[in-house]
């Protein structure tokens, strides 16, 4: 069975792999202006920055994919971590309000630090930690169930979308950008918005993954995880610090993005199983292909005009959010 497991995993990850190479070619090739694969080779390899291809590619396209690729590897790895830690099959970072208070705290810094990239991503990253602890503090004193959980994340994103609100009423200045915001979206990102949350992500993802083990010792339940001799409550903190840190780090340049990391951890333990030190990578890796994939459709499908990432994501998520409430029932998913 071991073997036919891991067998499934390579295939999955062979798989994913290129498929996410096909579609960062063809990110970077299709639009309104199709670029040739042999002329994305050369302008990639040779550097020009001459032709009107050359500038499309690096100013716009390249930063796009990428930006494509953190965001779906950070909403997935955090989605597969929530949804270990919580117990619970339906966290991730937008349904239990994580989003919500990366989002709110994104916008505090366009009005106290308008300039600073890397205001904005810690500033994500504190809102989106200070979300996650309040969310462990009412699971802790409150009936730990499934839907005490999401009713916390639904009565939390209300409210923080309420404040997000009155902060666009108040200052003139930032409504323009938090249009875009709410939504999620990719569309404008540059490479030097992606520094600084590339600096979070992918060392999160990384340290999430080499603790795979003590994640599958967790979601055996507390009281057995401590009888093997782990100290839950201290890797506790270290995964809501990392997931806190990945959805801060994605909503500072691509907004209120959802139902990535619903979705695709799900999907993953279907082909890989529950092993989180293979869970964590695949759900990284199929969230980058998800996240590409409705990117892409966005800007092809609707041609001459653009639909934002998000509003696909949301379209495609919030159908598998009801059947995961309404079939699912309480049932624990191990991670």
């Amino acid at each position: 069975m071991k073997k036919k497991a891991h067998a499934n995993s390579r295939i999955f990850f062979l798989l994913s792999a290129v498929l996410l190479v096909l579609l960062i070619l063809l990110g970077l090739g299709l639009g309104s202006v199709r670029i040739p694969l042999r002329e994305i080779l050369r302008v990639l390899s040779e550097g020009d920055a001459e032709t009107a291809n050359a500038v499309i590619l690096r100013s716009v396209r390249l930063p796009r994919v990428l930006a494509g690729i953190l965001t779906g590897a950070g909403l997935g790895a955090a989605g597969a971590i929530l949804q270990t830690v919580l117990n619970n099959s339906l966290a991730s970072s937008n349904t239990i309000g994580v989003n919500s208070g990366a989002g709110f705290f994104v916008m505090l810094s366009m009005i106290f630090f308008p300039k600073d990239p890397a205001a904005r991503s810690g500033m994500a990253f504190l809102g989106a930690l200070i979300t996650v602890l309040f969310i462990l503090c009412l699971a802790y004193f409150a009936e730990r169930s499934r839907v005490t959980i999401i009713l916390a994340g639904i009565t939390i994103s209300s409210f923080l979308s309420a404040a997000m609100n009155l902060i666009k009423t108040l200052d003139d200045s930032i409504v323009i950008n938090s249009l875009t915001f709410s939504i999620g979206s990719l569309a404008g990102v540059r490479l030097s918005n992606l520094a600084y949350p590339a600096i979070g992500i992918l060392p999160a993802i990384l340290i999430a993954t080499l603790l795979g083990k003590a994640l599958n010792i967790m979601s055996l339940g507390d009281g057995t995880a401590m009888s093997l001799g782990l100290k839950v409550h201290h890797y506790r903190i270290v995964f809501v610090l990392l997931a806190s840190l990945l959805a801060g780090c994605v909503v500072s340049y691509a907004g209120l993005i959802s139902f990535v990391g619903l979705i695709v951890p799900h999907v993953c333990r279907y082909f890989t199983g529950h092993d989180a030190r293979v869970l964590i990578p695949a759900s990284a890796l199929l969230g980058a292909v998800f996240v590409l994939i409705a990117d892409l459709a966005g800007r092809v499908l609707f041609a001459p005009y653009e639909l934002p990432v998000g509003i696909l994501l949301s379209l495609s998520g919030a159908p598998f959010f009801l059947y995961l409430l309404l079939k699912k029932g309480g049932r624990r998913v191990n991670a």
